[in-house]
């Protein structure tokens, strides 16, 4: 057995294992998890342990790296682990972005948003991370050890970001809670660096992703992140496999006028392999995306989103102004809208006023009036 640097522990860790409790590792065929696998089997089996063991694999589909199976099926193989792999029903990334535009359109076209939204994830909505990835795997788990604690095992490194950095080494985890039965996320190896890793997989006869040896990736998550650095974004379009979903994704830009990485157009990185027709519609749509940025920069302070939108009703000039927003955005990026002229707005955001302050829970009628008369006080 090979000497690896030490994992970080904690006391409640270390009291979970002693109690043999589940311990899945969380595995996507990146170095780092190889590493977090490799580093956790040996201190279980260095203290003893033998509760249940698993890896798991979140699978995202079609923006998953053709390899990244296959890798996670290798560790299982040389570890000598249970390897299960897990998916979001309702399908994988790129059907989780679709389906997310689509009811952005529906929403933006019945006016219940003020702002068209874009379809896809944000550096503060990672929805790989929490809907496809933690949520799946929390319920699997869940399902599947019922009564007994669960530790999931995460193979982040405090080395990779400035919000890793300040990451814990171990805390409770509410998706894993059964009752009073704890769940926790541990992340053993958050101290470790990158020669670290590398030669903890090499001290299993492992090699690294291809995404890595071949391609130059720096790391290995979707075959295009959000968080992807523009060099990533390069190297990833050199891998024929990942050609179809780039397209795919392009088209996606296309349709919804909204740029992958804000500024920074997918469609951009590797024009040539669009064909004639995509990269025509490509350009349609950044001119597009400048007409609906401009129309939404005029919409009056106030009926902007914010917490428990909408605050207040239009007057009848700044519905006007929203009328001829929508107008202009509806125009540019091919939809149904209604609600294009200012009456219906007004009669619109009186619905929805309506629909909020039913949802409201009932209060006391003599705090009722205050409340009222604040309302009056600032407009609403």
């Amino acid at each position: 057995m090979s000497h690896l640097p030490p994992v970080a522990i904690t006391p409640i860790v270390a009291e979970l294992l002693d109690r043999n409790a589940v311990v899945a590792v969380g595995v996507s065929g990146g170095k780092d998890s190889d590493a977090c696998a490799i580093a956790t089997d040996e201190y279980l089996d260095r203290i003893g342990h033998t509760g249940p063991r698993l890896l798991i694999h979140a699978d995202l589909g079609s923006v998953e790296w053709r390899q990244s199976l296959p890798k996670c099926e290798q560790l299982a193989a040389r570890l000598g682990w249970e390897l299960v792999t897990v998916a979001r029903k309702a399908g994988g990334m790129m059907a989780r972005w679709e389906t997310r535009w689509q009811n952005n359109v529906t929403r933006y076209n019945e006016l219940s948003c003020v702002k068209l939204i874009l379809p896809w994830s944000t550096p503060g909505m990672r929805f790989c991370t929490s809907e496809l990835k933690a949520a799946v795997i929390a319920s699997y788990l869940k399902k599947r050890f019922k009564g007994q604690p669960i530790i999931n095992v995460t193979g982040i490194r405090r080395e990779e970001s400035a919000s890793r950095k300040k990451a814990d080494i171990a805390k409770a985890d509410p998706r894993l809670a059964q009752g009073k039965i704890e769940g926790i996320t541990w992340n053993p190896v958050i101290e470790w660096k990158i020669d670290e890793v590398k030669a903890a997989i090499a001290s299993r006869g492992l090699v690294l992703h291809e995404a890595y040896t071949r391609y130059q990736m720096s790391r290995v998550s979707c075959v295009f992140c959000i968080m992807s650095s523009a060099a990533d974004l390069i190297a990833s379009t050199t891998c024929p496999d990942n050609h179809d979903i780039y397209r795919t994704m392009v088209e996606l830009e296309a349709t919804s006028t909204f740029a992958f990485q804000s500024k920074n157009w997918l469609g951009d990185v590797a024009p040539q392999l669009l064909g004639g027709e995509l990269a025509d519609r490509l350009e349609l749509a950044k001119k597009a995306a400048a007409v609906r940025e401009m129309a939404e920069a005029r919409i009056p302070v106030g009926l902007e989103y914010q917490q428990g939108w909408p605050t207040r009703r239009p007057s009848l000039d700044e519905a006007r102004i929203i009328a001829d927003v929508r107008q202009s955005v509806a125009g540019a990026v091919g939809l149904s809208a209604g609600y294009l002229d200012p009456y219906s707005i007004m009669d619109r955001y009186d619905q929805l006023m309506q629909i909020k302050a039913d949802k409201t829970p009932s209060v006391p009628v003599q705090l009722l009036g205050s409340i009222q008369s604040d309302q009056m006080a600032f407009g609403f």
